[in-house]
C-alpha cells in the first residue's frame, strides 16, 4: 500500500502479469521474452545459457578493483593478542576480502557466511548507482560517523521488494564477494551458505557459475521455528503452507574434499561416538551361553558369537581409553545391574556396522534456532539479553564445522553478526582438545538507537560480536586457544599517488614529495608493521619482534627498517641472515654513503632489499 491510485497502465500490466508471467523480469516487461511467448519469430541476443543481470558487469569491476586498505591491530579489543591464533576484523567485507588475498590464498579449509536473505525490509550495500566511479563508491560506502562506525544513510541501502532491481541489487552484492572468498579456500576446502527461500534459486545459479556446478555438494534445509495459523485464516484458504524453513548450499572448491564421518545421537540408546545395542535375549541356546568377563547368564543366551562378543568388548575398552573416560565396563555393568550393552563398531572410523550417521541436524532440537543468548548460561544474562535478533544456532555450525574440518583448520565468516562462528570454534576446541583456528569479519553496523544493546554502550554489530567471544571464553576453562587478534579495516598507512589534471604545477609539486616521505604524518609503527606483513603475504598471526631499531617478521622471513638507520642496525639486520629486508628511504636521507653501503652489503648476501 503506497496510497497512490491505481493507474490505467498499472492495470493492464497486472492483467498481463497474470496471463504472462514468464515475460517478467524483476517487476517489468522483458520484451524479448515476450514476443517469445506470443509466438513471434525472435532470436534472442547472443543466445546462450548465461546466468546475467542488471549490473553484473559493475560487480565484476567492483572484484576485480584493487585495494589500498589495510588492517590496523587493536590490542586493547583482543584477547592474549600475542598468543591467540583466532582473528577478528571490524570492517566492510568486501574490502577485507581484497586485503586478505596475499596472505591467505589458498588457505582457508571451511567457509560458513550467514548473507542478507533479502526480505524486502533488511539494508546491505550493494552499487545501485552502476554510472558512479569507483572513488565515488568508496566514499559512499566508506563514510562514517564520529566514533567511526558505518552511517546507516551512506552506507546500507534498503532494497525492498518494490525496487525496480530487487533481485538484481541482492546479485551484485553476494557475487563479487563469494568470487573472493574461492580464492581463499584451499583445493579440498569447502563453502556453507544459508539463505531464505527468497533468493536460493538465484545462489544456486551464482555459486554453479563460480564454484562449478560439478561441485556442488548438499543442500541442508534447517527447520527454524512453529508457526501457529489463525483458525480464521484457514477457513478462507491458505495461499501456501507454512514454511518456517532455511536453507544451507554446500559447494566444494574442487573434487579433492570429502566430508568426515560423524557420529549421532539419534536415541537415548545411541551415544556420541558408539554405537549401542542390546545384548542378550531369552532364547535357551546352551552353546551361545559363555563367559565375558567373568559373567556367564544362567538362562537366555547372548545375541552374539564368543568371536563377536570378544571384539565387542575390545572396542568398547577402546572407546573407553580413547573418547569417554567416564566407567570402565565392569563399573557400567555393576551401575546397571549387569544389563550388558556393547559397542559392535570400531572407534578409529574404520570397517563396517559403524553406527554412522551423516546427518547435520538430528531429529531432537539442533535443528531449531534458537536465540543465543539462551546457550550461554545465566551468567552473563543480565549483560547479553536482547541484544541480537535471530542469531544461527551454535550446534548447527558446529555440525558443518565437523563435517569438514580436521584438528588445525582455518574456518572463515566474513558475515559474522553475533559471532555463532567463533563460538562454535570455542566450544569444538574444548570439546575435541583441537587447535581449529577462526577469522570473523563484521562490518561496524550500527545498533539502533532506541534498541537495548545500544543503550547498554554497544554501538555497533562489531561491538556484540566480540562481546559474545569474550563472554564464551570467560565461561570455560580448558588449554584451548579461546582468545582473539582484533583488527579494523582503515585506509593505507601511506600517501597515494593522484594523476594531476590540467598540469597543474603546485599540485604537481606536492604529488612529487610521496617521492621524499610517502608516510602519512599520523602513521602509527606498529600499524605500518600489520600493513607490510599483509602486503607482503605473511598470515596476521606471524610473530613479530621489536627488536633495537627493527622489526623481525617470523624470525628470517621479512626484516622491517621503519624506526631509524645506521651501521649498527644493518650490521644487526645482515647477522639475522632474513630473506627480505623493507627500509623507509628517508631513514637515509643526509647519508648517501651509508645508503649506498647498504645496498652493497646485502646484494653482497643475496638479500632482497626494498626501500620505501
Amino acid at each position: 500500500m503506497d496510497g497512490t491510485s491505481l493507474t490505467p497502465q498499472q492495470q493492464k500490466l497486472n492483467a498481463l502479469r497474470e496471463v504472462l508471467p514468464e515475460a517478467f523480469a524483476e517487476g517489468k516487461i522483458d520484451w524479448e521474452k515476450l514476443k517469445a511467448a506470443l509466438g513471434e519469430d525472435i532470436n534472442f541476443t547472443n543466445e546462450r545459457y548465461v546466468l546475467n543481470w542488471a549490473g553484473k558487469s559493475e560487480a565484476f569491476k567492483v572484484l576485480q578493483a584493487p585495494t589500498s586498505s589495510t588492517l590496523v591491530p587493536e590490542k586493547d579489543e583482543s584477547i592474549k593478542f600475542d598468543e591467540t591464533e583466532n582473528i577478528f576484523i571490524e570492517g566492510e567485507n568486501l574490502e577485507v576480502l581484497k586485503v586478505l588475498q596475499r596472505s591467505y590464498f589458498g588457505k582457508v579449509k571451511m567457509i560458513y557466511i550467514d548473507p542478507p536473505y533479502n526480505t524486502g525490509n533488511d539494508s546491505f550495500i550493494y552499487p545501485d548507482k552502476f554510472a558512479e566511479s569507483k572513488k565515488d563508491y568508496a566514499k559512499r560506502v566508506g563514510d562514517k560517523d564520529e566514533e567511526g562506525n558505518m552511517t546507516k544513510d551512506a552506507k546500507f541501502k534498503k532494497n525492498s521488494k518494490e525496487n525496480g532491481q530487487y533481485h538484481s541489487n541482492w546479485m551484485n552484492m553476494i557475487y563479487p564477494r563469494l568470487f573472493l572468498a574461492k580464492n581463499l579456500l584451499k583445493n579440498d576446502g569447502v563453502i556453507f551458505v544459508s539463505i531464505g527461500e527468497e533468493e536460493v534459486s538465484n545462489l544456486k545459479l551464482i555459486m554453479n557459475e563460480i564454484f562449478g556446478e560439478e561441485n556442488f555438494r548438499n543442500s541442508f534445509i534447517i527447520r527454524r521455528y512453529d508457526k501457529n495459523l489463525n483458525a480464521q485464516f484457514i477457513k478462507k484458504g491458505l495461499k501456501t503452507f507454512n514454511v518456517g524453513f532455511e536453507y544451507v548450499l554446500c559447494y566444494s572448491k574442487s573434487n579433492e574434499f570429502s566430508f568426515n564421518a560423524l557420529y549421532k545421537e539419534s536415541s537415548s540408546e545411541r551415544k556420541t561416538k558408539g554405537y549401542w545395542k542390546g545384548f542378550w535375549n531369552d532364547a535357551d541356546r546352551p552353546t551361545m551361553r559363555y563367559d565375558i568377563l567373568g559373567f556367564t547368564p544362567e538362562s537366555g543366551q547372548w545375541k552374539w558369537s564368543q568371536k563377536v562378543s570378544d571384539e565387542a568388548v575390545k572396542n568398547y575398552e577402546t572407546y573407553i581409553n580413547e573418547f569417554s573416560k567416564k566407567e570402565t565396563l565392569e563399573e557400567y555393568w555393576e551401575r546397571t545391574g549387569k544389563k550388558l550393552r556393547f559397542i559392535r563398531r570400531n572407534p578409529n572410523g574404520k570397517g563396517k556396522n559403524l553406527g554412522v550417521e551423516n546427518w547435520i541436524a538430528p531429529s531432537e532440537g539442533i535443528l531449531r534456532n534458537s536465540n543465543w543468548t539462551d546457550l550461554l548460561a545465566s551468567k552473563n544474562e543480565e549483560i547479553i539479553k536482547g541484544l541480537f535478533d535471530f542469531p544461527k544456532n551454535v550446534e548447527v555450525i558446529k555440525e558443518l564445522i565437523k563435517s569438514s574440518t580436521d584438528s588445525d583448520d582455518i574456518i572463515l565468516d566474513f558475515f559474522c553478526g553475533s559471532g555463532t562462528t567463533g563460538h562454535a570454534v570455542f566450544e569444538l576446541n574444548e570439546e575435541e582438545k583441537s587447535n581449529r583456528k577462526f577469522i570473523c569479519i563484521q562490518l561496524a553496523e550500527k545498533t539502533d538507537e532506541d534498541s537495548e544493546a545500544y543503550s547498554k554502550g554497544y554501538k555497533s554489530i562489531a561491538d556484540i560480536s566480540r562481546l559474545r567471544l569474550r563472554k564464551v571464553a570467560e565461561n570455560m576453562n580448558s588449554g584451548a586457544d579461546l582468545g582473539f587478534k582484533s583488527f579494523k579495516l582503515t585506509d593505507t598507512n601511506f600517501k597515494q599517488w593522484q594523476q594531476v589534471k590540467d598540469k597543474d604545477a603546485k599540485a604537481l609539486e606536492e604529488q612529487m614529495k610521496l617521492f621524499v616521505d610517502p608516510v602519512k604524518s599520523s602513521t602509527i609503527i606498529q600499524n605500518m608493521v600489520y600493513e607490510f606483513i599483509l602486503k607482503n603475504g605473511k598470515s596476521l598471526n606471524s610473530k613479530v619482534q621489536h627488536k633495537d631499531g627493527y622489526f623481525s617478521i617470523n624470525k628470517d622471513e621479512l626484516i622491517l627498517i621503519l624506526e631509524k638507520a645506521s651501521e649498527s642496525i644493518v650490521g644487526k639486520v645482515l647477522n639475522e641472515k632474513p630473506r627480505k629486508v623493507i627500509a623507509l628511504d628517508k631513514l637515509f636521507k643526509g647519508n648517501d654513503q651509508l645508503k649506498t653501503n647498504t645496498v652493497l652489503q646485502f646484494k653482497d648476501q643475496k638479500i632482497e632489499l626494498r626501500t620505501i
